[in-house]
């Protein structure tokens, strides 16, 4: 059966400065945008390993050398994140699902439930809420950008908020697992430790031990 869920990634591009900025300290600047790069390569890897109808990058920013084939790209719309988002879901005609790239260890098997044949049967969207009261994952069977227009971002009640959101217009939510969204440094230490084998991990590994043999060098 064919895929009908367009698969949406929202992203920044990873440059240094503007990206994963509560990293720093302790990494630099450049080393942030590095593990974001990682972060990112990840999660488009695991989107191009999933049965979907469309993948797309709904990126603030220019492609880069991270950016596999088989992803479509788009700009993000203009306004908060809100507004972003909206505007990422009002540009799909069917079913989508929507994740960030902050959570490098998610996996196909993982969004498997909302991408499957029947994901919409029992239905109308899919949430997956993040560790640090956000979400990490948002599916609706049809496009309704004014579900996410107004819900305020980056706060501890933000998922919560989204969520009621949801059920009080009348939609069946169904969740997908909680997972933790790699902001700080003991966010990325935990999430490379979930995702071993990940970018991420190898990123973070090796920018570990730049560190601890620039510290030893100095002594």
């Amino acid at each position: 059966m064919t895929p009908d869920t367009t698969l949406l990634v929202i992203a920044k591009e990873p440059v240094p400065g503007r990206v994963k900025t509560r990293l720093t300290p302790p990494y630099t600047p450049e080393e942030a945008a590095e593990l974001a790069a990682a972060a990112l390569a990840d999660t488009l890897d695991t989107v191009r390993a999933a049965p979907a109808y469309r993948r797309v990058l709904v990126l603030d920013g220019q492609p880069g050398p991270w950016l596999p084939s088989g992803i479509d790209v788009v700009p993000q719309g203009a306004g908060g994140l809100d507004e972003r988002l909206a505007a990422a879901f009002a540009a799909c005609t069917g079913p989508a699902l929507l994740v960030g790239m902050d959570t490098p260890q998610i996996t196909p098997s993982l969004l498997a439930p909302a991408l499957a044949p029947d994901a919409w049967r029992d239905g109308d969207a899919w949430f997956g809420p993040a560790v640090d009261g956000g979400f990490w994952a948002l599916g609706l069977a049809t496009p309704r950008p004014e579900l996410l227009r107004g819900v305020p971002m980056s706060r501890p009640d933000t998922g919560a908020r989204q969520r009621a959101r949801l059920v009080g217009a009348g939609l069946r939510v169904r969740d997908l697992p909680l997972l933790r969204d790699v902001d700080t440094a003991t966010d990325a230490d935990l999430v490379a430790a979930a995702a071993p084998g990940s970018r991420f991990a190898a990123a973070l590994t090796r920018l570990t031990a730049a560190s601890g043999s620039a510290a030893g060098g100095g002594r």
